[in-house]
């Protein structure tokens, strides 16, 4: 399993939102670029990076502050936000990221998803972020009554990379992940599953590596990282002791 820090951006800064909030919005840093340097001395082999303004604007608003990380890290970068159509996916691709994340998109236009996954499916993810199992999309601010299951499922046969399951009410919260909800996730399909959302100590860590052996891969360190709460040393060291 890997660890995968956060980077969140908005208007060009590294920030985290609580509950995927933009009025709850703390800035963790002016400088993302060295922010990833920093996750990368400390271990990171994998980063992820979500444009915030472009999630609800719907295209990126942070392309080159992007391709300012991907370009200064030896890292795989896996970005998100405001992936609406082919041309931006195949930009990021092209600036060097290692896979797109899609969301909104799997909601709203599947043949856009699927012909993504035709072309360069082994660097799609699809990103399903859920409140009480129902898919919210639009950076988190439209709630919809498609449950995380029905949608996975629906992409299940597209050869998609992996699926990063975000607990909205989780997320930023430093409240601890919702294993039961991710686990009962990771069983009921095939695609390899991120778990994200509310990893607030190294106990977390261990609970979501509990759950591997179900199809659970990587998880998503966010806030706890910044506060301190998660020392991503120990972090990437007690999931190289479980291999």
């Amino acid at each position: 399993m890997i660890i995968i820090p956060a980077i969140d951006l908005r208007d060009g800064k590294c920030v985290r939102l609580a509950q995927g909030d933009f009025n709850r919005m703390t800035v963790y840093s002016d400088d993302p670029v060295e922010i990833a340097l920093r996750w990368q001395a400390k271990g990171a082999s994998r980063l992820h990076v979500v444009d915030l303004d472009g999630s609800r604007s719907g295209a990126p608003q942070n392309m080159t502050v992007v391709k300012d990380i991907i370009a200064a890290v030896d890292m795989s970068v896996e970005i998100g936000g405001g992936i609406r159509d082919l041309a931006t996916l195949e930009r990021y691709l092209s600036l060097g990221a290692g896979w797109v994340i899609l969301g909104t998109a799997a909601l709203r236009d599947e043949m856009f998803v699927r012909e993504a996954c035709r072309l360069h499916g082994r660097q799609v993810i699809l990103g399903i972020d859920a409140t009480d199992g129902m898919v919210a999309v639009q950076g988190w601010t439209e709630k919809t009554t498609v449950s995380a299951h029905e949608l996975a499922a629906q992409y299940e046969d597209y050869g998609l990379a992996a699926i990063v399951y975000t607990d909205i009410k989780r997320d930023g919260m430093e409240k601890g992940v919702n294993i039961e909800a991710t686990e009962a996730f990771a069983r009921r399909i095939k695609t390899p599953v991120i778990a994200s959302g509310g990893v607030s100590d190294i106990h977390d860590i261990e609970k979501v590596l509990s759950i591997e052996k179900f199809g659970v891969m990587g998880v998503i360190v966010g806030k706890s990282l910044y506060t301190g709460a998660v020392s991503l040393e120990e972090a990437v060291a007690l999931t190289a002791r479980n291999k």
